[in-house]
């Protein structure tokens, strides 16, 4: 085995980074040098950054024969030839703004993130099979497979899901990952997808995260994000901020949301004229 063919960790020769390790990923002729916090994913998924260069005489941690390591999508499946912590998978994100996040994490961590719950399959509200609709800027929306609904693929005016009677919207959904939510909150873009959102009859922004991971959020003081939250929730309280623990319970969520506010609206029908947007 040579270097060029195990993955290696080696310290951060910069001392200034917040990210003290370097991980070496051999993807056939291509090298992939990455930052990261932690030297493996034990606890928590670490937080990486893609690296300049891998240093001419770096101070190796560790040196790990690879069996695996194979990019698929979005993703990097890395098993090592190692009786323990041997499986692990690099998950590469794009935030809204351009900027790159890869996770680093195990099927430990990614089960302890994120519990599996078993959904429900009742009706939302009592409704017959309605009709969902999916803004057609969402890249990868939820599909409702498991909920009695149809999708639509609409251009809407806000949100990403949404419920319309006789042409007219009467609700809608946002849809945000913690990462996304710090993001737009700290590039002040929040305020105005709300303001849309809350010209609305119905909305809401549903996130695909617990509420306590707003505090282990990487690069932001504690709290300021949590301050934000709770400003914008004063701000507009007829637009609440859910947070949803999981992906598959927010996607639940925002069906019996808008199935909940589709009854509401055909009980009160909106009229053109009233507080509701022509998609």
């Amino acid at each position: 085995m040579t270097a060029m063919d195990a993955f290696l960790v080696a310290r951060n020769p910069d001392e200034a980074s917040q990210l003290p390790f370097l991980i070496r990923l051999p993807l056939g002729r291509e090298v992939l040098v990455l930052k990261a916090r932690e030297t493996w994913p034990r606890l928590t998924r670490v937080y990486c950054h893609r690296a300049a260069e891998w240093p001419n005489d770096p101070e190796i941690i560790e040196e790990v024969p690879i069996r695996s390591c194979v990019r698929r999508g979005r993703a990097i499946d890395l098993v090592l030839a190692r009786a323990r912590e041997s499986r692990s998978q690099l998950v590469f994100t794009t935030l809204k703004g351009g900027r790159e996040a890869i996770f680093w994490q195990t099927a430990k961590t990614v089960k302890k993130a994120r519990p599996g719950i078993r959904v429900p399959g009742r009706r939302a509200s009592g409704l017959a099979p309605f009709t969902l609709l999916v803004d057609t800027r969402e890249r990868y929306p939820y599909r409702f497979v498991k909920q009695q609904a149809t999708t639509e693929r609409s251009a809407l005016p806000a949100g990403d899901y949404g419920v319309a009677i006789d042409g007219w919207i009467v609700a809608s959904v946002e849809r945000k990952t913690l990462e996304q939510l710090a993001h737009d909150l700290v590039d002040g873009s929040m305020p105005f997808q709300l303001a849309e959102l809350a010209a609305l009859p119905r909305a809401a922004v549903v996130v695909e995260e617990r509420y306590s991971s707003v505090f282990k959020l990487e690069h932001v003081k504690p709290g300021w994000v949590a301050d934000l939250i709770a400003s914008l929730q004063a701000r507009y309280p007829n637009v609440p901020i859910v947070f949803c623990e999981t992906r598959p319970l927010a996607e639940e969520w925002t069906y019996r949301f808008l199935g909940a506010a589709l009854a509401h609206a055909r009980e009160e029908p909106t009229a053109p004229g009233a507080p509701a947007e022509r998609w």
